[in-house]
């Protein structure tokens, strides 16, 4: 039974499975900027806000700790507010998670997940945020459809890029890690993905790009676009 078991584990899946990131990846942050234009002056405190964001969710994981990506996101913008001295008000974190909820599909979204769908990929999703909102920000955006199933770290309580989170995916979808593809526009994320065995497909959206620093892995994929990635996974992963 074990040997059966271990062989069903290391053949490879039928159909390659893709994993996908959500937030900036799929979904456009942009769409927040007009929050920190109206409370800080500046738009690009958005971006103060998401690598802060992400910062403390590392910390956390790495401390032993956990907090939802939501609350996380809210003290975070408490905490610039403090810093840029700037008051947060009740109607200002309405407006955060509002926007948060109904960020938009980027323009290459829908056409990417339709080229891999219609060449008969799996995809699924994984990401910081919570997955129990209804209607979910993947609904809200038109995306849903594409994805047999959507994962988040509130099941394991650590954010990426911790193994934990890749692990569960894996354990869950019950195939081995090497068959598994994370595309993410975070090369913070396309890191763990590969050192938990995975593959990485890396998109060099604005504000994101390659670290070349020794032992930092290349992603196996990398494209300006989800539909020029579509096309390298069609090609490289169905050869």
């Amino acid at each position: 039974m074990i040997e059966a078991q271990e062989q069903q584990m290391s053949e490879p899946t039928a159909a390659p499975i893709i994993v996908f990131d959500v937030n900036e990846t799929l979904l456009d942050i942009d769409t927040l900027a007009p929050l920190f234009e109206r409370v800080f002056g500046d738009a690009t405190v958005l971006r103060e806000w998401f690598a802060q964001l992400i910062l403390y969710s590392q910390t956390l994981t790495l401390s032993g700790r956990y907090c939802p990506f939501g609350e996380l996101g809210v003290g975070t913008l408490h905490m610039l507010g403090t810093q840029h001295g700037k008051t947060i008000n009740d109607a200002d974190i309405a407006e955060l998670k509002q926007r948060m909820g109904n960020m938009p599909a980027h323009a290459d979204a829908l056409p990417a997940l339709k080229m891999l769908r219609d060449a008969g990929f799996r995809l699924v999703t994984l990401t910081n945020s919570a997955s129990s909102a209804s209607p979910t920000a993947l609904e809200r955006a038109g995306l849903a459809e594409f994805f047999e199933q959507t994962f988040s770290v509130e099941s394991v309580k650590k954010f990426k890029p911790a193994p934990e989170t890749y692990a569960h995916v894996a354990d869950q979808l019950q195939v081995p890690a090497a068959s598994l593809t994370l595309v993410a526009c975070h090369l913070w994320d396309t890191i763990g993905a590969q050192s938990a065995g995975w593959q990485g497909a890396f998109i060099t959206r604005l504000h994101n790009t390659l670290l070349p620093a020794a032992e930092v892995p290349t992603p196996n994929f990398v494209a300006a676009d989800l539909t020029e990635l579509a096309s390298q996974l069609i090609d490289r992963l169905r050869a």
